[in-house]
């Protein structure tokens, strides 16, 4: 036997010595009753966040965060102001509850006065929206209306700017979602509607606020992991992410030479009104417990995301990304 024969077999030795020492430490641990421990959920931030099994709520659309048994933590007790937004101006759809809410929250305590997007039902989350971001010192202004009309989302730029003197930053979130198990389930009435409302929405509202951006401007969309991956069970609605995506991307090179950037956060499982309006009860109990965090974000652990991406200050040399805030790796 040659040399390089010997060293070979000498190769398949040490593997199997290495297999048979793993499986002494495996047999060791089933006969010692030491099986694998229960995954728990990950806490990584400045406190606590709920764990599953999530409350199973099921809410009537569009959702109201009022209603819901487990509220959203959205106030970010631990997130400091530094004046990053300081005189700016904002407008955030779908700003009345959940991860809308959560931004114009930290808009405000940055320096910003931020108008509110929403359908008229959701009202009340709204004027709660509202009395958060007086409490940091801003002005608020109330728009309820369709981002799917194109004359509406121009009236929302047009009030904003005329109560607030200029806009800065435009947040396209408002969003509707419904599951479905199976294509042939989506009728062209629920097809209609979650693409008007999500990406004709977004393309309505920035066209309309174009004419009133300066350069140091940004348009900050919400995309989704489901956008990145796609969803077996939400066909039209990752179908929509994937288009902003693509959108903010396209825009970002669009407007790069006015000084206008254009960015999108891609959440993961996020607890908000938008998913115990859509999930059945059962299903929305573990909620977030398939990522590698083993729970849903809370729209607080989003928010931040938003400022660094509005903000001249953090992200003056970035344009066109789609940022990832999953709770998994990769």
């Amino acid at each position: 036997m040659s040399n390089s024969e010997n060293k070979a077999q000498n190769v398949g030795n040490l593997q199997r010595e290495i297999q048979q020492q793993q499986d002494s430490k495996d047999a060791a641990k089933t006969q010692g009753g030491s099986e694998q421990k229960e995954e728990q959920a990950v806490q990584a931030g400045t406190h606590a966040f709920p764990e599953t099994p999530l409350p199973d709520q099921h809410l009537d659309k569009p959702g109201i965060e009022a209603e819901m048994e487990l509220k959203p933590q959205f106030l970010a007790p631990g997130y400091k102001g530094s004046g990053k937004l300081e005189g700016m101006s904002a407008i955030v759809t779908g700003g009345d509850s959940g991860i809308g809410r959560a931004v114009a929250v930290l808009y405000a305590r940055e320096g910003a006065d931020v108008a509110l997007v929403y359908l008229p039902d959701e009202q009340q989350d709204a004027e709660e929206t509202r009395r958060h971001i007086e409490a940091e010192g801003r002005r608020a202004l109330l728009i309820p209306g369709d981002v799917r009309e194109m004359a509406f989302c121009s009236r929302a730029v047009e009030e904003t700017v005329k109560a607030f003197g200029k806009l800065d930053i435009l947040v396209n979130n408002a969003a509707f979602q419904e599951h479905a198990d199976s294509l042939e389930d989506i009728t062209e009435e629920r097809f209609d509607l979650t693409m008007k409302t999500n990406i004709y929405g977004y393309f309505h509202m920035a066209k309309a606020a174009l004419p009133h951006l300066k350069k140091g401007a940004s348009i900050i969309n919400t995309g989704s992991v489901v956008g990145l991956r796609g969803s077996s069970k939400l066909l039209d609605y990752s179908s929509t992410k994937g288009a902003i995506h693509a959108f903010t991307m396209s825009l970002a090179s669009n407007l790069i030479e006015k000084g206008i950037r254009v960015n999108a956060v891609a959440p993961g499982p996020v607890w908000t009104p938008l998913n115990p309006a859509d999930q059945t009860p059962d299903k929305i109990k573990e909620f977030g417990a398939s990522t590698d965090m083993k729970r849903p974000a809370q729209p607080e652990e989003l928010s931040p995301a938003y400022v660094f991406l509005a903000s001249p200050a953090t992200a003056s040399y970035i344009s066109g990304i789609v940022l990832p805030v999953t709770g998994s790796i990769g």
